[in-house]
């Protein structure tokens, strides 16, 4: 198992700067072309392959890239071009996300199934194409196709811009930390089966950071991963949560961590024991070790963060932090390692507290350029519902329904053409443009529900003209339950002006939005009983997806499309596709 270091870019004068670049390429990036504009593109070689995987003391054949669990690293700097080759040698259809990433103009690149390509088939090959635009910190790669993300991804590391450096403490070292989900069974057949009875799917049987369980589980003392530091050191920690259904809380025990930035946007640094990261969240966080040579050893833990009804994954992943000692000093220790303490898998109240605390930069140099005047204004509710049984025999959701999930009570239909190829084509009968703005109709949102609590399916986009300015206002809904959803929106960074819980009310809480320094992300919690409201500019022409980053309610509909049309400038189009995109 690689350990996922990255050493840590320092500046300094030009030829040692020249040095460095030149090291990290020859070490870490296996093609890379000097552009005729001067840029580089950065080339890999995915291939996409089955391998046999020991966790829990038993062995199952997951889908790979190159082998490797969790997937190869891609190491970038900003504005640097990325081109990788994917080759599908497996039986299943495949797409890959390049999650966070703005793909400006390069839609064709974004990798969501069917919204803006057709999925790689088995024996054939795509080239994403994209460049990385007004980015620096952590995002991560990962398949777009039914669950098979559950072990096809990675970490994107976005390096400053050459010459540049962090707007906080030089690293001594940089480690990427990625959370997993991990089932004995097979994930593929759990989904399948669960659309057909419509009752939930059965949960992970346990959580990994960089691909391993850690000691608290069975049988897997020897798959822990190990950080080995040096004291007074500040390590850059790279916490990416790629888990399919679980927000996590993270800590390391008797250690501090200094938040500096979120899915790719630094923020305002502030301290914390721990912290909570959705999936598709990424955050960057600085350790200081302690300066004392010590002997001991400190778990970095990863529990849930759970508020709906269903039962969950309740286990606990955990790395062990080791501290290197000089050849001449004692380095055995038999005695367990400190644990941390982290929060109630229930604890809304940290949750809420620690989304408050996230702040962008909004330096001159990385301002927060945060719409100020709304063209367009949105209400959308998000949550659990049902859906009749579609077979003659009985179904195993509440009163022999099926489990479903909407927005505004449209449950998204995959279509089996790509949106996107359908709108730049002019294709009819993909999908239609009438998503609703507003719920169908008002209710007491977090309150008693609805008699009726079914939902309605669709195919449905809202269309925006380029440039156009959006509010959105994401409500949760206790129809089944209150339940956390993390959102994420393709294509955007977007601002979090105001979060809150309750029924939002246009009325009065517009007044409370953080319209100067609001955090820029791409994922956003919309917290248990409650709403979050953002704002981001329409300036990106395409099919952009947008759906729950909780696996399980994307695959019961909790999704939905925004095209944003052309704008009249030459560099305000979308490109036509590339000749080699995959066919239906």
């Amino acid at each position: 198992m690689k350990s996922y270091i990255v050493a840590g870019v320092r500046s300094g004068p030009f030829l040692r700067s020249m040095a460095f670049f030149m090291s990290v390429l020859v070490l870490f990036i296996p093609q890379f072309v000097l552009a005729k504009h001067g840029g580089i593109t950065r080339k890999y070689k995915f291939e996409v392959k089955m391998q046999s995987v020991t966790r829990l003391c038993r062995t199952k054949s997951i889908v790979t890239v190159n082998g490797q669990f969790p997937g190869p690293k891609i190491i970038v700097r900003e504005g640097n071009r990325v081109e990788v080759t994917v080759t599908n040698h497996v039986k299943y259809n495949v797409t890959l996300h390049w999650h966070g990433v703005r793909q400006l103009r390069s839609g064709w690149a974004d990798g969501p199934a069917y919204v803006t390509q057709c999925p790689i088939q088995t024996g054939q090959s795509y080239v994403y194409n994209f460049t990385i635009t007004g980015q620096r910190g952590t995002l991560f790669w990962h398949a777009h196709i039914s669950w098979l993300r559950v072990t096809l991804y990675g970490p994107i590391i976005i390096l400053p811009k050459q010459g540049s450096s962090y707007p906080f403490p030089q690293p001594y070292k940089e480690v990427p930390i990625i959370f997993g989900e991990w089932w004995k069974a097979d994930t593929e057949t759990i989904i399948k089966q669960a659309l057909q009875t419509g009752a939930a799917p059965n949960i992970s049987d346990a959580f990994t950071i960089n691909g391993l369980p850690g000691p608290l589980y069975n049988c897997s003392t020897q798959d822990t991963f190990k950080l080995k530091v040096k004291p007074g050191k500040t390590y850059l920690l790279r916490l990416i949560n790629a888990a399919l259904n679980d927000e996590l809380f993270f800590s390391i025990a008797n250690h501090s961590l200094t938040v500096v930035d979120a899915d790719a946007a630094y923020v305002k640094p502030f301290s914390t024991e721990t912290l909570l990261i959705t999936p598709g969240q990424t955050t960057n966080v600085l350790l200081k070790t302690k300066t004392d040579n010590t002997n001991a050893r400190f778990l970095m833990a990863a529990r849930p963060y759970s508020t709906g009804p269903a039962t969950f994954d309740d286990t606990t992943t955990a790395a062990v932090l080791e501290y290197e000692h000089s050849s001449s000093s004692n380095t055995s220790n038999s005695s367990p390692p400190f644990k941390p303490t982290l929060p109630q898998f229930n604890d809304t109240t940290f949750a809420a507290n620690f989304a408050k605390k996230l702040r962008s930069l909004a330096s001159s140099k990385f301002p927060a350029n945060v719409p100020k005047n709304v063209d367009r204004h949105f209400f959308f509710t998000v949550g659990i519902g049902l859906s009749p049984c579609s077979q003659n025999n009985s179904c195993q959701g509440p009163n022999n329904t099926m489990l479903s999930a909407s927005i505004n009570n449209i449950s998204f239909v995959q279509p089996t053409t790509a949106m996107l190829q359908a709108y730049f084509f002019g294709a009819n009968g993909v999908f239609t443009t009438d998503f609703p703005g507003n719920p169908p109709f008002k209710f007491n949102y977090t309150g008693n529900p609805p008699s009726n609590m079914f939902v309605n399916s669709g195919t449905k986009a809202m269309v925006l003209s380029y440039n156009t300015s959006v509010e959105l206002v994401m409500q949760d809904t206790s129809i089944l339950a209150a339940e956390s959803h993390p959102l994420h929106l393709h294509g955007f960074n977007f601002f979090v002006v105001g979060q809150g819980f309750g029924n939002y009310d246009p009325n009065q809480d517009p007044a409370g939005f953080n319209l100067v320094d609001p955090p820029e992300r791409n994922t956003v919690g919309v917290p248990a009983g409650g709403w979050v409201a953002v704002r981001f500019l329409a300036n990106n022409p395409g099919v952009w997806f947008m759906h729950c980053h909780l696996e399980v309610h994307t695959s019961w509909g909790l999704k939905m499309a925004w095209v944003v049309m052309d704008g009249p400038g030459k560099n305000e189009k979308l490109p036509p596709p590339p000749a080699d995109l995959p066919k239906c």
